[in-house]
């Protein structure tokens, strides 16, 4: 059989720890991390839709509509009776903060080595004069198992590795029913949902965001739209810290207990035609204490196309995006920084464009 090469999807420039940073000299914010064009947030005037995914099995078609509608007008909403279990969710909380609390020395072996996203570090760093985030990273491929890093997944140090392992299966689950009922809704044939997303690509990206004396300086993670196709977010403790963009405002999401936030990725605007979208959101810091989250990302086959489902195309309604392959789609993803929406709006057809000239990277 032949052997199967993991794929170099793109790379980062190494950073400072953030986290030995502030232990370093807590009351002081190095100049690279400091913003001065950041837009306050705006009081919390409505919280985001909430859907009970017990519901949705019992084939309850409100629920159903009320997922439609949240996924076109807000782009996220908190899951309820998600099915994932309580016990497991705890471990995964307990054991990822220990792992970020482990000694510089251990993490060390965890490290992004040249050339790679996977490890400790940070993505989407394409240059030495770019403004740094208040965060440090863990980013590791989850599935399928031929993504794994061969010398970082199996090296993970127990119980954290197996705590991963099952995670990422009952989330891989979770994910592919999440996404067929928003076919469902959409009207997209299930074949080709599971075509796109079975066997697909599932990364985590676990973030530590220490405290800061200054956090209205400072963001811990910039303003941008996922990229992926579904975003599975699990926050380990009760600090806030995720604010999302609606009205041109920047609206506080209030975590409830046992709940995952899930959000719209941009490849599901692009499977949708734009009906759904993807929403700009960020993550903030505060002075008080440390604060993580895992969000996980569900993608399809990266040996995949990707473009606009068929079945939403017509002649009065017209693809909106281009068809890519996957592949390409993400290694022109990681050679850019963070901005908002604008590698979909690479995506983009317009009605000028020359369709010979068109590239992702």
């Amino acid at each position: 059989m032949e052997k199967i090469i993991s794929p170099k999807l793109g790379s980062s420039l190494p950073v400072p720890c953030v986290q030995e940073l502030a232990k370093e000299s807590p009351e002081i914010i190095p100049p690279r991390y400091v913003r001065e064009d950041l837009e306050p947030p705006a009081p919390a005037v409505k919280e985001i839709p909430v859907i009970n995914m017990a519901n949705l099995l019992k084939g309850d078609n409100e629920e159903l509509k009320k997922m439609d509608i949240a996924s076109k007008e807000w782009g996220f909403f908190q899951l309820i009776n998600h099915g994932v279990s309580s016990s497991l969710v705890e471990k995964v909380k307990s054991d990822t903060k220990d792992f970020f609390h482990l000694p510089m020395e251990e993490k060390k072996k965890f490290w992004q080595e040249p050339g790679d996203l996977q490890g400790f570090g940070h993505a989407f760093v394409i240059s030495e004069e770019q403004k740094l985030d208040w965060s440090d990273m863990f980013y590791i491929m989850t599935l399928p198992t031929y993504l794994r890093k061969s010398d970082l997944f199996p090296n993970l140090p127990l119980p954290f590795r197996e705590t991963v392992e099952m995670y990422a299966e009952e989330l891989r689950n979770l994910a592919m029913k999440i996404i067929e009922y928003l076919a469902k809704a959409l009207g997209i044939e299930r074949e080709h949902i599971r075509g796109l997303f079975e066997g697909g690509m599932q990364a985590m990206r676990m973030n530590h965001y220490p405290r800061c004396p200054q956090p209205d300086k400072v963001i811990g993670l910039c303003p941008h739209s996922d990229a992926v196709g579904l975003t599975i977010l699990l926050q380990l403790n009760e600090k806030e810290g995720l604010q999302i963009r609606k009205n041109g405002m920047w609206i506080p999401v209030k975590p409830l207990p046992d709940a995952f936030v899930v959000n719209i990725g941009d490849i599901l605007e692009i499977l949708s035609n734009g009906i759904y979208r993807s929403i700009e959101h960020r993550a903030v810091v505060n002075s008080e204490e440390e604060r993580l989250s895992i969000a996980t990302f569900f993608n399809p086959r990266l040996d995949a196309e990707l473009g606009p489902a068929p079945s939403l195309i017509t002649p009065h309604n017209p693809a909106n995006f281009r068809t890519v392959g996957v592949e390409d789609y993400f290694k022109g993803l990681f050679a850019r920084k963070l901005d908002g929406k604008a590698y979909i709006d690479v995506m983009r057809i317009q009605m000028e464009d020359d369709p010979d000239s068109y590239s992702v990277n």
